[in-house]
């Protein structure tokens, strides 16, 4: 397959990118559980409106490095700022959807209600919430295109439903960055097509960090590619899309793979 391209072209060094944009900042970044080497001397910056897709083998550190990121693990070696600020000081301008949501479907609770959960506020619950928040729950379902399923019961939905459900309440809080883990890994091909279109809608508004497997959101979405497995390689894919773009060539999987190099997924 004749690409045109040299494969080393898309290898930069994510030091040098523009520290003026950058949202999160990962230095000399390492992690043991116990004596067990998880993450090695990580560098890395992610900046505004990037589409920083996370790749590797299962038990590389994508999910480790999430939790370090979300602040839920400490710091042990190196540092990650977020916004200029440690993670345990910058959680709110995360919203997060774990892999398993721990829905259970039987539960009658309502999609707005899920929605709302996501509020930074001090107020419980219990008390109900103010109508300005129940109108900005609304306007996140329009804006995930769920927004006639508010009042349905969310074991009602099907996945791909649920899991716009679960982007909208981690989206209510406004954030800066929106991380996902393998998102579309228990939904259909129908689901997944309208999960990256998503996706990349909220891209052009806010930063998006996905870990998966799935080369397709690679491939359809990410600007920029991390292989983690116990140290980070990094790819930045923005001008090697845009040159083919230009050709009006097809990237497929096949030369993504040769792009990545010897990355194993």
């Amino acid at each position: 397959m004749q690409s045109g391209h040299k494969i080393s072209s898309i290898w930069q060094n994510p030091l040098q990118t523009n520290k003026n944009n950058s949202l999160i900042e990962i230095q000399n970044l390492s992690f043991s559980y116990d004596k067990d080497l998880v993450l090695e001397n990580l560098n890395l910056e992610v900046d505004e409106k990037d589409f920083l897709v996370l790749i590797g083998p299962n038990g590389g550190g994508k999910s480790t490095l999430m939790k370090l990121i979300l602040g839920i693990n400490p710091i042990q070696n190196g540092s990650i700022k977020i916004f200029n600020q440690p993670p345990h000081k910058s959680f709110t301008q995360i919203g997060y959807v774990p892999q398993n949501t721990n829905i259970n479907t039987d539960f009658p609770i309502k999609a707005i209600e899920v929605v709302m959960m996501g509020h930074n506020s001090h107020k419980r619950p219990f008390f109900g919430y103010k109508k300005e928040e129940v109108a900005h729950a609304t306007s996140i379902l329009k804006q995930v295109g769920m927004e006639e399923f508010a009042h349905k019961k969310i074991g009602s939905l099907s996945g791909g439903q649920r899991q716009r459900i679960m982007i909208a309440r981690a989206l209510c809080a406004n954030p800066k960055i929106l991380l996902l883990d393998e998102p579309t890994s228990s939904i259909d091909a129908d689901g997944q097509k309208q999960i990256y279109e998503l996706l990349r809608e909220l891209n052009k508004k806010i930063t998006v960090i996905v870990v998966s497997h799935d080369l397709s959101v690679v491939l359809e979405c990410a600007t920029k590619v991390a292989h983690i497995n116990k140290k980070l390689s990094f790819h930045d894919l923005s001008s090697v899309k845009k040159e083919f773009e230009i050709n009006e060539n097809h990237l497929c999987e096949v030369e993504l793979i040769q792009m990545l190099g010897k990355c194993k997924c």
